[in-house]
């Protein structure tokens, strides 16, 4: 099973996200997309099998997860500070994998329905999804 964890600026979310999914030992292999260095390099330390950095990397790497995990803005062109692409959103929202998307009220938008909860929170809702999906 392929898991992609896609995240941008320091890569704060998505290095939450795989220290959350190695706590839990679930079977898979990360990978780690940073839109930049620094968010490749922080999931990789987090300990995320492999890393690469770009948007190539996110279109290939979207392209054959079974799990997409990031922050939502991964669907939106130009969302997290102008890291996202319209390629990324692209490869992302046509991507077979089963998408997880975590909320942050950033980036000029607001997600209908979503609770006003920390972002732990929403990272531990998002891997919880995660186990569900895997052991359906």
């Amino acid at each position: 099973m392929k898991i992609t964890v896609i995240d941008g600026q320091g890569g704060r979310i998505g290095k939450t996200v795989i220290e959350r999914i190695r706590e839990r030992q679930i079977k898979a292999e990360l990978y780690a997309i940073g839109t930049n260095t620094t968010a490749t390099a922080a999931m990789l330390k987090a300990g995320a099998d492999f890393g690469a950095t770009g948007e190539n990397a996110a279109l290939v790497n979207a392209a054959d997860a079974d799990f997409v995990i990031g922050p939502v803005g991964i669907v939106f062109a130009n969302a997290l500070l102008g890291e996202i692409t319209p390629a990324i959103a692209t490869a992302v929202g046509a991507a077979r994998a089963f998408k997880i998307l975590i909320p942050v009220n950033r980036c000029n938008h607001y997600i209908a329905g979503c609770e006003e909860i920390s972002l732990g929170d929403y990272i531990r809702m998002a891997v919880d999804c995660l186990e569900e999906r895997i052991h359906r």
